[in-house]
């Protein structure tokens, strides 16, 4: 089928050819006079599948003209290409996006004429940087018009590697009341204990803080600085015996976790959901969460807390998800602002 380019975009004149892209894969757009007219990445697909001559100024392009045509126009015409041409190769109808958003992709089965779109996608290097603020606003932009954001990541093999990428909000079944009178705890340098059996018995169950050591509770770091907050928590040194004031606390705490403040937002956060929170590190990340009794059920998410402006590289993102795939649960990136907000990653197989 002969085509010829003007000014980036590829023409396909003869109005019989062009209907029957457009017919049979949604190629292109339709031109008032008959034809279509082809994104440059739609072009590039047809002629490596055998389908389409590109023609200009009289000479016949290869499709190394193309890519190069392409790489002038975009720089990561090579990322969006490779993105595209597995999505048409999975069966997708794939159209140009509206940027920086790249491909609106349409269910298997249907077309611009036969419905809406379902996903909108996002098609990057494994090499780009990961800013927390940018994604968040795609997200949003995609919400507004009720689409799915795939983020498609290509490493260096050239394989994808395709995220969903959605707002979360994580929620859990506890309940607490207000606790009885301050329990007493020492504190030793990164967590601290209650010797007293009852009062142990009694704030593990409140909301399963810390673990049971025999009939006394040992607790973290976080939940002995969030206790103290919430007042239900007496500290103490256990060299001295004598009271630690919650600035003291602080500032000890912090001695020992640099980034407390910022896992103490979103641990607080969690927990005005309802959501029972326990360390993550066993499985990379700052928290795991539970929607109930952590003795009866597994946990539901990984989180992992992100200060605002957060910038990182996609391969760290990449193992967290693929740990959380792994092991059966959420991925959620609870970032700081003037509310704590949360990002869930899904790896899919679209």
């Amino acid at each position: 089928m002969a085509s010829r380019m003007v000014d980036g975009k590829v023409l396909v004149d003869d109005p019989a050819r062009g209907s029957q892209l457009y017919s049979r894969g949604y190629f292109g757009n339709p031109l008032s006079g008959g034809g279509v007219e082809l994104d440059l990445v739609e072009a590039t697909y047809l002629m490596e599948m055998g389908k389409l001559d590109v023609l200009k100024g009289g000479r016949r392009l290869r499709m190394e003209d193309l890519l190069r045509a392409g790489h002038t126009l975009n720089p990561n015409f090579e990322i969006r290409y490779l993105v595209y041409r597995d999505l048409r190769q999975r069966g997708y109808v794939v159209k140009p996006g509206i940027p920086p958003l790249d491909f609106r992709v349409f269910p298997r089965g249907t077309g611009p004429d036969k419905g809406p779109t379902k996903y909108w996608v996002l098609a990057i290097s494994e090499r780009s940087v990961f800013d927390i603020e940018e994604l968040e606003s795609y997200i949003a932009d995609v919400a507004n018009v009720r689409k799915q954001l795939i983020v498609a990541v290509v490493d260096e093999e050239s394989d994808i590697t395709f995220y969903r990428v959605s707002k979360a909000s994580p929620r859990g079944d506890l309940k607490e009341d207000g606790g009885d009178s301050p329990t007493e705890a020492l504190f030793m340098k990164d967590r601290a204990i209650i010797l007293d059996p009852e009062k142990a018995s009694g704030l593990y169950g409140l909301g399963f803080y810390g673990r049971m050591l025999g009939d006394k509770l040992q607790l973290s770091l976080l939940e002995t600085v969030y206790l103290a907050k919430r007042g239900l928590l007496v500290v103490r040194r256990a060299q001295t015996g004598r009271r630690i004031g919650l600035a003291t606390l602080l500032k000890d705490a912090k001695a020992v976790q640099p980034d407390l403040e910022m896992r103490l937002k979103v641990y607080e956060d969690l927990k005005g959901r309802g959501v029972i929170v326990k360390t993550g590190f066993k499985y990379g990340s700052h928290f795991r969460g539970y929607e109930g009794d952590p003795e009866e059920h597994h946990a539901k998410y990984l989180i992992h807390a992100l200060p605002e402006g957060f910038r990182g590289m996609w391969p760290e993102i990449s193992r967290a998800v693929r740990l959380a795939h792994g092991v059966r649960k959420e991925i959620l990136l609870g970032r700081l602002g003037p509310r704590v907000e949360y990002i869930r990653l899904q790896r899919i197989r679209p």
